[in-house]
């Protein structure tokens, strides 16, 4: 509840400011082993939300008698808190941190958790650090860093945030875009063959066909050409490309509505996994989407129920994960496991991913004290700060993003 006061694991060594990110935006004070979340201010991107952020800063500062020293943002140039942070501060005293590592931090921090875990942030957007869109992260972290282990496929958004608002756009983003995926490899059983996959518009005839096709042709070119079509390894535009493709919804009016539906959609219906593959790009390990959405357009063009495809893509996104987090493990001798982000938010999936995580004998962490979606972002920026700031002090301390 704001303003309550919430626990830093680490103290911060000087008073801060994090900033948060841009929707359902919320901005953290600490001070000390104490963090001060502020209210819902809703979507950081006009100038009364902006202005309801300034304001509100200014109010809980006074309420607090804390004038911050230090700042903490997004990577993200264009938002509007980032770019607060930047005339507000000058650079010595400002702190870039990951949209997911924030994710993932904020649940580590609401439970004490200091050392290194394996943090899952499956979401809609984020800013990476290679400059892409991130969304369908595992991490390997601790407080002050972060390694990347692996990823979801990426797809192009046709449009930019045009997709976000459009399914449509983002399911012909991944027939048409998809990324390919070479060398897969998975031993986990119903796992799609190596090399046998192609997305294409002619696997989705009754769904391209619903649409204008002057827009599809003009997608087309986007994609082929790279025009205002962003690539994505994003949780939540694979769950809105999945419900595009099932005839759920084609255009969102409001946030995660397409994802939504496809919750709904699945109930609490038992269904087997769709397949999957997983493969390795650039040394880490990558979700392949294609075999996943070629099924599920194959066994629709059979009669299969939507219902019970939405309830497979669910099962299928959840083992997905318990191979990714299985990897992540070897891989690190770690065994607690933080998941965080807005996709976190679908009751059935992050219901499914603890029980079934726990069961692979994972010590499984949600956030419980503060909003999993962006609203906990500001938390996670204000732990890094503090756990960097005392890094810092700390000579030949070291980080998962330093030895990576």
């Amino acid at each position: 509840y704001a303003p309550e006061a919430l626990p830093l694991p680490v103290a911060a060594r000087r008073p801060l400011l994090a900033v948060g990110a841009e929707l359902k935006h919320t901005f953290t004070l600490a001070r000390e082993a104490n963090a001060h979340v502020a209210p819902h201010n809703g979507d950081l991107e006009d100038l009364a939300t902006y202005e309801a952020f300034t304001d509100g800063l200014a109010h809980l500062g006074r309420l607090l008698a804390l004038e911050p020293e230090a700042v903490a943002h997004d990577l993200h140039p264009e938002y509007l808190s980032t770019k607060h942070a930047v005339r507000s501060f000058p650079a010595d005293r400002r702190v870039a941190v990951q949209h997911h590592h924030a994710h993932v931090a904020s649940c580590a921090a609401e439970h004490g958790v200091t050392g290194p875990f394996i943090g899952v942030a499956y979401d809609g957007l984020g800013m990476g650090d290679d400059g892409t869109f991130w969304g369908g992260e595992v991490l390997l972290a601790d407080l002050s860093g972060y390694r990347r282990l692996a990823r979801f496929g990426r797809a192009p958004m046709p449009g930019g945030a045009l997709a976000i608002r459009r399914p449509y756009r983002m399911a012909l983003g991944y027939l048409l875009g998809a990324e390919d995926i070479a060398r897969r490899e998975s031993a986990a059983p119903g796992a799609a063959e190596p090399g046998r996959t192609r997305l294409g518009v002619e696997l989705a005839e009754d769904f391209v066909g619903g649409l204008d096709e002057r827009e599809v042709a003009a997608i087309r070119t986007q994609v082929a050409r790279g025009l205002n079509a962003p690539v994505a390894s994003s949780a939540g535009r694979l769950f809105d490309a999945a419900a595009a493709l099932l005839g759920l919804r084609d255009v969102a009016e409001f946030e995660a509505q397409a994802a939504i539906d496809l919750e709904v959609a699945a109930g609490g219906r038992l269904a087997a996994h769709l397949p999957y593959a997983v493969g390795r790009v650039d040394g880490l390990l990558v979700y392949d989407p294609r075999p996943t959405l070629a099924a599920l357009l194959e066994s629709l063009s059979r009669g299969g129920s939507r219902e019970m495809l939405a309830a497979a893509f669910h099962e299928c996104i959840v083992e997905v994960t318990r191979e990714l987090v299985a990897s992540a493990r070897a891989d690190s001798g770690l065994d607690v496991v933080c998941l965080s982000g807005g996709v976190l938010q679908n009751k059935r999936l992050a219901t499914s991913l603890l029980e079934r995580l726990t069961r692979d004998g994972f010590e499984v962490l949600v956030n419980r004290l503060i909003p999993c979606n962006d609203g906990g972002i500001s938390y996670g920026q204000a732990a890094v700060a503090a756990a960097r700031m005392a890094a810092a002090a700390s000579p030949g301390s070291s980080t998962p993003a330093a030895r990576a």
